[in-house]
């Protein structure tokens, strides 16, 4: 079966490789599809901290059921299907209270384990995530961003009736704003300085977008909500500037969540967090049930999917997929491998 390895940082070679097949309470998955992500990206520079080469990518997939091991129920061979890419030790304080998203030991298919990027992938039963028959391969591979918006819009606390603020909207902002909405906030403003993003979250249904390089957020706000401002801030950018203008312009007694990954450490007022005893919180990854409402937003069309897809590539050309995201940064969102 083919195999794409990251041998180095920017060199993507592919071999021939055993097949993989599934052992107790295992399931080996025919990949139809993966999804390139930001993190990914990082990999490829030789920017991510967390990672050794050679290394097999691929996190965001979905696929189809090719056989099963013992022990296995309630999935059959061709059911489509995703997976959850965390393990987890099940024993750190973290995972003993339920947060098995921040376990101490956290190790991440793709990235510190063999990813999907191979025709034959074969993961637990208990990581699965089975699909709706009616689910394409690219709503399939979805699943995975949009769990990261369900996990942090959920961290936000009740949203219901909120002005919310989402900064960056790349694909993950983009879901993290319908996610929003798909909560009951009652207006949300996303910002970029693309528009081409701008006018993807808008196709989207997020009507109130700004150009921070053209508009400074101050006034936006002011434009989408009047007097009462925000209440909730969600950074998904990971850039200081976005922080910064989101803690001096959010209401006193509002909650500020981080959900971007910082390449630079960023300064933060805590003065200012202090004095308008502002509610800071990070939000990492997501948990099982997070994917299960990613599947019933995507199902129910609270959150729309295909409008982010910028361009597919076939399996062979990976590394030409990462020159086209490097290329068209600024004007592109998600980028689909198909196998």
């Amino acid at each position: 079966m083919r195999q794409a390895v990251m041998t180095a940082p920017g060199e993507i070679a592919f071999r021939e490789a055993e097949i993989p097949l599934p052992g107790e309470n295992q399931v080996q998955i025919r990949v139809q599809r993966i999804g390139i992500c930001g993190s990914d990206i990082h990999v490829f520079h030789g920017k991510h901290p967390f990672v050794t080469y050679p290394l097999i990518q691929g996190h965001e997939y979905a696929g189809v059921i090719e056989s099963v091991g013992e022990g296995v129920e309630g999935v059959s061979v061709g059911d489509k299907v995703t997976a959850t890419p965390q393990e987890v030790c099940g024993s750190c304080p973290p995972c003993r209270r339920g947060q098995y998203n921040a376990c101490e030991s956290l190790i991440v298919r793709g990235f510190q384990a063999p990813g999907s990027a191979q025709d034959l992938f074969v993961t637990e039963i208990d990581k699965l995530v089975k699909l709706p028959a009616d689910f394409t391969p690219d709503q399939g591979a979805f699943v995975e961003p949009v769990a990261v918006a369900a996990h942090s819009t959920a961290r936000a606390g009740d949203l219901r009736g909120k002005n919310v603020v989402v900064a960056g909207a790349g694909t993950i902002g983009n879901v993290v704003a319908q996610g929003c909405l798909g909560r009951g906030a009652a207006k949300v403003l996303i910002t970029d300085i693309s528009d081409f993003r701008l006018d993807v979250a808008k196709e989207v249904g997020i009507s109130a977008t700004c150009n921070v390089s053209q508009e400074p957020l101050s006034e936006a706000a002011k434009r989408v909500f009047g007097p009462d401002g925000y209440d909730v801030a969600m950074e998904v950018s990971g850039v200081e500037p976005s922080l910064t203008s989101l803690v001096a312009g959010i209401g006193k007694g509002g909650t500020l969540l981080i959900v971007g990954v910082y390449g630079d450490k960023p300064q933060v007022d805590m003065s200012v967090i202090c004095e308008h005893e502002l509610t800071v919180m990070g939000s990492m990854m997501y948990r099982h049930e997070d994917w299960e409402q990613a599947v019933k937003w995507i199902a129910s069309g609270d959150v729309k999917t295909d409008p982010l897809i910028s361009k597919h590539f076939p399996f062979e050309q990976f590394q030409e997929a990462y020159a086209f995201v490097d290329k068209e940064y600024d004007r592109s969102l998600k980028v689909m491998i198909d196998l």
